[in-house]
């Protein structure tokens, strides 16, 4: 297991395999876990995402039967036939970070898009023995699906055991909020992070911080409940570190705040709840 100290950069490639290929191969894994060295329970990870680049020139995407939010459900069946399996295979320039779908059955016969490469997992070992399957969103990170957790940005992370034990992967080239068919367009990256540590500070949840917001990941379903966590820790965070009253938090909030739906197809749904930088206390 690698052992880093807190200050410490990783720089690593995401894993690569069939998946990224027109073949149906297994899905990405993670790197780690890491062992951050001083990291405790009673300390918060602090991981500075400074670069995510695809290093391959193919990402996968498509529709599935069973799965995403568009699919039928016991509890929402649908009157039409089957979303159906369909394979997608998107051309990525890493130069231009961009991407290119041919586009078959469509008037407009191609499409390009601009990239905001992002990791779809981050997150610490979560409490006790749990062994959660990595696609699962959590209080302790894991497979938020948020778009914000991209290039730029320094996410938060609670802390359960000694050593932090640290994992990450699943690049998505880029995705749309909702992650709507269950996939971004997948595909392998080259990661630089910076990890650090805020000793004695505990939260319950994931923050993010980039240049223009302070944000908060709630993870559960039903939705509401997911939207609801979010909203509460931003609530808490800005009275216990930017001397805002309760109440009076939760009245500029209403007003000023933002939410995304990173989220609706995972065993948990994610809600990213965003306050704009720019009415913090200075």
């Amino acid at each position: 297991m690698l052992r880093i100290n807190p200050g410490d950069r990783l720089e690593t490639n995401t894993l690569y395999s069939d998946f990224f290929t027109a073949k149906d191969g297994p899905w990405p894994g993670e790197v780690g876990p890491i062992y951050v060295n001083g990291a405790t329970p009673e300390d918060t990870l602090v991981i500075r995402i400074l670069k995510i680049r695809p290093n391959i020139a193919t990402g996968r995407s498509g529709t599935s039967t069973t799965y995403g939010s568009m699919t039928a459900t016991e509890m929402t069946p649908m009157l039409h036939e089957p979303v159906p399996d369909k394979i997608f295979i998107w051309k990525i320039d890493g130069k231009k970070l961009t991407a290119t779908l041919d586009l078959p059955g469509s008037r407009m016969k191609t499409i390009e898009v601009k990239l905001k490469p992002m990791l779809g997992r981050l997150a610490t070992a979560p409490p006790g023995d749990q062994s959660i399957p990595g696609g699962v969103p959590s209080f302790f990170g894991g497979n938020l699906d948020a778009s914000d957790v991209c290039e730029g940005t320094t996410v938060y992370l609670p802390i359960f055991h000694e050593g932090a034990y640290l994992y990450y992967g699943d690049v998505h080239a880029l995705q749309g909020d909702g992650e709507i068919i269950g996939a971004g367009i997948e595909t392998s990256a080259d990661v630089t992070l910076e990890i650090g540590l805020i000793k004695g500070q505990k939260i319950a949840w994931p923050r993010l911080e980039d240049n223009e917001f302070i944000m908060v990941a709630g993870s559960v379903r039903p939705l509401l409940d997911a939207f609801r966590i979010a909203h509460v820790e931003m609530v808490k965070w800005l009275e216990s570190e930017y001397g805002f009253d309760r109440w009076e938090a939760l009245e500029v909030f209403s007003q000023v705040g933002s939410a995304r739906v990173a989220n609706v197809v995972d065993p948990n749904y994610t809600v990213v709840a965003k306050f704009p930088k720019k009415y913090l206390p200075r």
